[in-house]
């Protein structure tokens, strides 16, 4: 099946993310959120199909409310695509895969 999501937390997100050696893709999501449940199968696909090349986290801004505040997230789905260390793009709202595909593939 290849990689999936992964999940990050506060603790590990500079460790995972801003230290990544390839660039990563971080969707804050909520439990509760409904948007973010829907693009939740097209980001576990891309993770797969970026296997490698791009990473995919995902963090509960439920469980781990540090990591959207530094960056300012005010709604999720907010997607951020680092690379670097760096935030190069973000998104807010949930996106039908291709768009999605399209999107990371601007940003790398």
């Amino acid at each position: 099946m290849g990689a999936a999501t992964i999940a990050v937390t506060d603790a590990t997100f500079d460790a995972e993310v801003r230290k990544s050696d390839i660039p990563v893709v971080v969707d804050f999501w909520a439990e509760w959120c409904g948007p973010c449940r829907q693009i939740g199968p097209a980001l576990e696909e891309l993770a797969a199909e970026y296997a490698g090349k791009v990473k995919i986290v995902k963090v509960n801004v439920d469980e781990n409310p540090d990591s959207p505040a530094v960056l300012g997230v005010r709604g999720i789905p907010a997607l951020f695509l680092f690379k670097n260390g760096e935030v190069v793009s973000n998104k807010i709202g949930a996106a039908p895969k291709a768009a999605l595909a399209n999107w990371i593939n601007s940003a790398i």
